[in-house]
């Protein structure tokens, strides 16, 4: 038992399964936050364009209803959190292929051959006596 529990521990505090359990905490967060956006923000503004609310239920029978408002909901919930999860990734993939990007190393500027010295100050010394 003892070895089960130091095997699960090394398990559970590995970096990976931190990283997820921390993932997985803040996008609850997250979804509480684009749910409340969607519900107190974005369904009043399409309500008042279409002239219905959003919260739309088709009775039926035996008291059982479609909440077709609860849909709509979760669908505006889900392009939303999809759209900012592919902004975050688009950015995080740009950020890893800059850092991969190879420095570019601007060339040398070309050494002169002594002979190349010699000619220019030759070419100076020339100039000087005109």
């Amino acid at each position: 038992m003892k070895k089960f529990m130091e095997e699960f521990k090394a398990f559970a505090l590995r970096g990976n399964v931190m990283d997820m359990a921390i993932g997985v905490i803040i996008g609850g967060a997250f979804s509480a936050i684009v749910s409340s956006l969607t519900e107190n923000i974005i369904q009043p503004i399409l309500g008042s364009f279409g002239g219905t609310e959003v919260g739309l239920v088709t009775p039926l029978a035996n008291g059982q209803v479609i909440n077709w408002g609860a849909v709509i909901t979760a669908i505006i919930n889900f392009i939303i959190i999809a759209f900012i999860l592919f902004c975050m990734l688009k950015a995080v993939n740009k950020a890893v292929n800059a850092a991969k990007k190879p420095v570019e190393e601007k060339p040398a500027a070309p050494v002169k051959s002594d002979e190349l010295k010699a000619l220019e100050e030759i070419v100076t010394l020339l100039k000087d006596k005109k």
